[in-house]
């Protein structure tokens, strides 16, 4: 939510306020990236890149984000390329059906056992 404010003294404030809910936002899969897009992420350039997808997926409350990635790299081959507690933001790498997997099964638990909103999962 944001709020556009204007003082006394002629200048704008903005005040910005995140009300988080108990949802995942974003669960989105990219088959085949460009290897360029691997280094730009930060991911380790030396991953072999026939593992061709990268999963990511955001949530809050951010702090979910630790379990998410416990539970991706528990339920298939994927491999936790990033995860970010205070953003709620998660990366995970492998094949399209490891990434799949690992996806599928962060949304049932979240939906499930947590009771939290989900997305649908897109693709590129």
């Amino acid at each position: 939510m944001i709020f556009d404010t204007n003082t006394t003294d002629g200048k704008q404030r903005i005040v910005q306020e995140l009300v988080p809910g108990r949802q995942i936002t974003l669960a989105h899969i990219i088959a085949n990236p460009d290897p360029i897009l691997y280094e730009k992420l930060g991911l380790d350039p030396r991953v072999e890149y026939s593992k061709s997808a990268i999963g990511v997926m955001t949530i809050s409350p951010a702090e979910t984000a630790i379990i998410i990635a416990d539970i991706a790299v528990k339920s298939s081959g994927a491999e936790l390329g990033f995860v970010d507690r205070f953003s709620g933001s998660l990366i995970i790498t492998g094949s399209v059906s490891e990434v799949e997997a690992a996806t599928n099964a962060i949304l049932e638990y979240t939906r499930n056992v947590l009771g939290y909103t989900i997305c649908q999962i897109t693709k590129t």
